[in-house]
């Protein structure tokens, strides 16, 4: 009853540990989706499109999600100081893939998306938001343009 008042859904997954994998599987796919998000903001703007105006129709279709429709707007702003740290992010990562690890999962994406966030890190993005994943491709960019 206490987590019925502030969560959606509550439904038994399985025995104790199996809402704690139940998360690593939130943030493997969470990953994924953030990177997928990046990139395509990314390269709208390199293709020298207007992001906003992509994100506007592309939304309507099979690439709408949660992060686009809430983080795509503070993405293209380049405002990350608020939200689900990069640091937690890695935190939960580093459990998916030890746990994957003891299961024999492969999580090649989740193992690339962690090293991009390890590079965020590098920025000085530890607390950012985990969308600052465009800000790693933006710098990227501009150290290859000199």
């Amino acid at each position: 009853p206490l987590i019925d008042a502030y969560a959606r859904l509550t439904k038994r997954l399985g025995p104790a540990g199996s809402g704690q994998l139940a998360k690593m599987v939130n943030q493997i796919c969470i990953a994924g989706i953030v990177e997928g998000l990046a990139e395509g903001l990314h390269f709208a703007r390199a293709a020298g499109l207007e992001p906003e105006a992509v994100v506007e129709v592309i939304c309507k279709g099979a690439a709408q999600s949660w992060q686009m429709d809430n983080r795509s707007p503070t993405m293209l702003a380049g405002k990350y100081d608020f939200g689900f740290a990069v640091e937690w992010m890695r935190k939960d990562l580093a459990l998916a893939l030890d746990e994957a690890g003891r299961n024999g999962a492969e999580l090649p994406v989740a193992q690339i998306v962690d090293g991009f966030y390890a590079d965020v890190e590098a920025l000085g993005g530890r607390r950012w938001d985990t969308s600052s994943l465009l800000a790693r491709l933006e710098a990227r960019k501009l150290k290859s343009q000199g």
